[in-house]
């Protein structure tokens, strides 16, 4: 019968259709009169009754009623409203009804048939409801977050509902508490919620969140039931038991704190249990005891920043696990490094100074922690200004750098360093641009037979090394119309003139990952750090194309580079650059609309024209429904000693179709590609999956569900390849 009468209730949650519209009720002096506006009155002296009709407004301490009709007995101080009837209360609620039964204070009171309206959002429909000293309890009620209107204004049936026997408001605390609920989706009952209680609207407050459920190889099912304290209005706490069927619970907290000049969190997750170690798995896919312990796991994740003055700000992380395994065996991060690091920061208006520090925790199977970096500290400062003799912009820059491994090589690097640039428009329209780049370093290392790659180490003890690099860089576009649009075609060429440099004397710590592309193609140092410069005099050549119109825009490059000296280059085979000659390199991007996204980034031989890279990257689709594409392709036949530069093969795919209003399918995979051709030391055999991922999800103006399957194809120590399932369920409007 409950069930009945709350799917009626239902019904009366939207707000009356011709609410009450009278001018405002004059402010009173005093908390103890009361404003008061209507089209007529009448007075009876002798039984001391003021009977008013037509748009009624009464005002007193903040709350405001609004009626057709309103009797008000001045000796009981009972007022009985009656007719489009709306009370509204100091907080903003508007409790709506056919006839209230209140004091003359308008505080408390009566009412059947009772609709609040909650300021801070949600709406609750009652058989019977009152309000004593500000609290509201409501008789046989339904709660909803929900909008209960469609976009025509007509009535809806809201997406979920609360219906409990009884319910309090308390707008102070402003939160709902609930006697024997139920909450309903989609019209049908689900598991009963006795001892219900929640903050309204978004704001949040202490209490039960929502819980995550899901279910893995590894762990089994899984029940992640939060639980929300809200310590203030700018600090708050969230403890999360994780509970499993096939191992032991886990234990989660989390802890922001925002104020005026900053803010930090403080996550931790802690557990025990018996850990593999990477490599430790059973042919068969079991887990091999021999080699393992039991023991205390977890994680810990605190981050933050304080902006000091306008300039100057702090920041910092920490980041570290107990094991390399734990992350993925918990499903909480895939990285496969942790990096703290704590740093000042300065940024003028031509100056820019950091001083910092970083230590890396590395998760990867076979990597040994030992020749992991720690760098304390590391400091860049740079300053620009005007050239007052031959114009443009200078920047001058100081850096220092120590580094330093618990089990290999020590390095320290300090240099200062000059940058002059000067951008002229010729009469002819071409766009000229000189620079000039001179650097002195010094550097100090130790332990350097501890670097496996030669090419790495450098030379111990103390090393010195000078840097000086010219370049002039000319484009010359030629713009008109075209195809009802405009279009642009820019040749390019860049001279860079450098002398012999002693490269290999010094340290590598930060330039080992090298590949020609399109995005530094006309680099002053096509390395990315600073512990090697390109020093050879090339010449560099290339065009850039672009079409633009109403609907569809065009853009390209492509180019390639030839040195003029004939020395020995530094860099290594497979980068695109070891030869005079580079590898020809490009990179194509179209948009039709919000429609079509496509990239295209490549890399020829320049021998034979070979693809030595091939990367796609694509998108299809509305924000609704669209599909993703990601194709990587890498056969550049590198050095496999060499950092980060192993060839590989990989597609991406990812889609979304909603094919309802509210509902959505989506997946995405991932596919190795790599075999013997791109990569020689590989295991792969050309085909290996990933990662797949497929669900279904809705999504209205209050609820969030969604149903995720995940299957992972890759054994990492502990954390076993297999499915997993995921159940996401967020209601809003609901403090959560």
């Amino acid at each position: 019968m409950l069930a009945l009468s709350a799917q009626a209730m239902a019904q009366q949650l939207n707000e009356p259709q011709a609410p009450i519209s009278a001018p405002d009720a004059p402010v009173p002096a005093t908390d103890d009169e009361i404003g008061f506006a209507a089209d007529s009155l009448v007075y009876d002296s002798d039984t001391e009754i003021v009977t008013a009709s037509g748009n009624v407004q009464l005002l007193r301490e903040g709350n405001r009623l609004r009626a057709d009709k309103v009797v008000w007995n001045r000796n009981t101080g009972q007022v009985v409203a009656q007719g489009h009837v709306s009370v509204t209360d100091p907080e903003g609620n508007t409790a709506y009804g056919d006839r209230f039964d209140v004091t003359d204070t308008l505080k408390d009171g009566a009412v059947d048939n009772m609709l609040l309206v909650l300021e801070q959002g949600g709406r609750l429909a009652a058989a019977k409801g009152e309000r004593v000293n500000g609290v509201y309890t409501l008789h046989k009620a339904a709660y909803t977050g929900c909008s209960v209107e469609d976009s025509d204004g007509c009535p809806k049936e809201p997406t979920w509902q609360i219906n409990a026997v009884k319910v309090t408001y308390d707008p102070n605390r402003q939160r709902v508490t609930y006697n024997r609920a139920t909450i309903e989706l989609f019209g049908l009952p689900l598991i009963p919620l006795p001892g219900l209680s929640h903050p309204v609207g978004d704001n949040g407050g202490t209490g039960l969140l929502i819980p995550n459920i899901r279910y893995d190889r590894t762990n089994g099912f899984e029940v992640a039931l939060p639980y929300y304290f809200k310590l203030a209005p700018n600090r708050d706490l969230t403890v999360t038991p994780h509970v499993y069927s096939d191992t032991l619970p886990m234990l989660e907290t989390n802890f922001r704190h925002l104020w005026d000049r900053g803010a930090y969190q403080i996550t931790g997750y802690v557990t025990h249990g018996r850990r593999v170690g990477i490599g430790e798995r059973l042919p068969g896919g079991g887990i091999s005891t021999a080699n393992s312990q039991k023991d205390l796991r977890g994680y810990f994740d605190a981050s933050g920043g304080m902006q000091l003055t306008p300039e100057w700000s702090v920041n910092g992380s920490l980041r570290v696990a107990t094991d390399r395994t734990f992350l993925r065996r918990y499903d909480i991060s895939r990285d496969d490094r942790l990096r703290s690091t704590l740093g000042v920061q300065r940024i003028g208006t031509n100056s820019y100074f950091s001083l910092a520090g970083w230590a890396v925790q590395t998760l990867r199977a076979g990597d040994p922690q030992g020749q992991t970096p720690i760098a304390l500290p590391v400091m860049d400062y740079r300053l620009r200004m005007a050239d007052p003799l031959l114009g443009g912009r200078i920047q001058l820059q100081a850096n220092t750098l120590a580094i330093t491994r618990t089990h290999g090589q020590d390095t320290q690097r300090a240099f200062a360093a000059f940058e002059w640039n000067l951008r002229k428009l010729t009469g002819m329209g071409q766009e000229v641009n000189f620079t000039t780049y001179l650097r002195g370093d010094v550097y100090h290392s130790s332990d350097n037979l501890l670097t496996s790659v030669e090419s790495y180490r450098g030379r111990p003890g103390w090393q010195a090394r000078g840097i000086a690099a010219a370049a002039i860089d000319v484009r010359w576009p030629f713009i008109g119309e075209a195809f009802g649009g405009v279009q642009r075609i820019t040749p390019r060429i860049q001279v860079v003139a450098a002398p012999r440099l002693a490269n290999l004397s010094v340290p590598n710590e930060d330039a080992r990952a090298v590949d020609l592309e399109d995005s530094n193609l006309f680099a002053l140092n096509r390395f990315a750090g600073y512990d090697r410069f390109e020093d050879s005099t090339r010449i560099t050549y290339g065009l850039e194309y672009s079409l633009t119109l109403p609907d569809f825009a065009l853009e390209s490059i492509v180019g390639q580079s030839y040195r003029l000296n004939s020395r020995e280059s530094i860099l290594p085979d497979g980068t695109g650059l070891s030869d005079r000659t580079s590898d020809i390199v490009g990179r194509t991007t179209a948009r039709f609309k919000d429609f079509i996204s496509l990239t295209h980034r490549f890399r020829l031989d320049k021998d034979n024209l070979a693809i030595r890279r091939n990367e796609i990257d694509a998108t299809v689709g509305s924000r609704k429904t669209y599909v993703m594409l990601g194709y990587l392709r890498l056969n550049r036949d590198i050095d496999d000693t060499l950092e980060d530069l192993r060839d590989r093969e990989e597609l991406r795919l990812g889609a979304r179709v909603q094919f309802a209003k509210f509902w959505s399918v989506f997946g995405s995979t991932v596919i190795d590609l790599t075999d013997a051709k791109e990569d020689p030391f590989s295991l792969a055999d050309g085909y290996e999956p990933v990662r797949h991922r497929l669900g279904i999800a809705y999504e209205d103006d209050c609820l969030t569900l969604g149903l995720t399957w995940r299957r992972d194809y890759q054994t990492t120590g502990d954390a076993r390849k297999g499915n997993a399932f995921q159940l996401r369920l967020a209601f809003r409007n609901i403090g959560i």
